[in-house]
């Protein structure tokens, strides 16, 4: 637990747990059903493995998570309470969408991009055997600039270094464009319409890579700016 508010008040009491950096997130992570070590890290890449490791063990000692082992893996999986947080969680990401809209430069993580677009698949829709997107961001080092999503009909992983299959598509983008498009902020179509985003590749694939992803939940909540009266 973090620091004591000294207050019998419930949020103050939930807080002492919650608001240590880096918590929420790894309860975000679990929610979304991420129950793997490496998989949280990658999650929340800029965190270290030693304070990602004893984040979780308070989350265990709270009762939040459980830590289940299971031959030489390891899981984490929520408890009833930590389940009763994901409308904390939803309901945090929709406020933030509609009230924090403005982002740094340092905010724009390709990993974390890539991580969150590679569990949103629709793999009803993504052609049949072996399908590869590489990304390509024009404003990203060198040596964080090119992304592989190799998806096929059980899984998709994500690959920062060329997996050696041939490329279905390439999207080409700059990394905020890419992000404001998850984030819900800038169509496809626009995107497309404008040459933000170049799509590479037979047209037919071309086409259809905008339905190959399931935006996240947070993605359609409107924002304040739409629901002011047109003039």
């Amino acid at each position: 637990m973090g620091s004591s508010y000294y207050q019998f008040c419930p949020v103050a009491k939930a807080m002492e747990l919650l608001d240590e950096r880096w918590t929420l997130l790894i309860v975000r992570e679990l929610v979304t059903g991420t129950e793997h070590f490496n998989d949280l890290r990658r999650g929340v890449p800029r965190m270290s493995p030693t304070l990602l490791s004893k984040r979780l063990q308070q989350l265990v000692r709270a009762g939040i998570a459980e830590r289940r082992s299971e031959g030489h893996q390891v899981r984490y999986v929520l408890t009833p309470a930590g389940h009763e947080l994901r409308p904390v969680v939803e309901a945090l990401s929709v406020w933030g969408i509609r009230w924090i809209g403005e982002l740094g430069d340092a905010d724009l993580d390709p990993k974390l991009l890539m991580w969150d677009m590679h569990r949103r698949i629709d793999h009803d829709v993504v052609p049949a055997g072996r399908t590869v997107v590489r990304f390509v961001f024009s404003d990203v080092a060198a040596n964080a600039r090119h992304w592989w999503l190799v998806i096929t009909a059980a899984q998709a992983d994500v690959c920062d270094v060329d997996p050696g299959f041939d490329v279905t598509v390439t999207v080409s983008a700059s990394l905020r464009h890419m992000v404001e498009i998850w984030r819900g902020d800038l169509g496809w179509t626009a995107a497309l319409r404008s040459g933000a985003v170049a799509v590479q590749g037979p047209e037919t694939l071309r086409r259809a890579v905008p339905d190959w992803f399931t935006l996240p939940p947070f993605a359609s909540v409107p924002r304040p700016a739409d629901e002011l009266p047109q003039g």
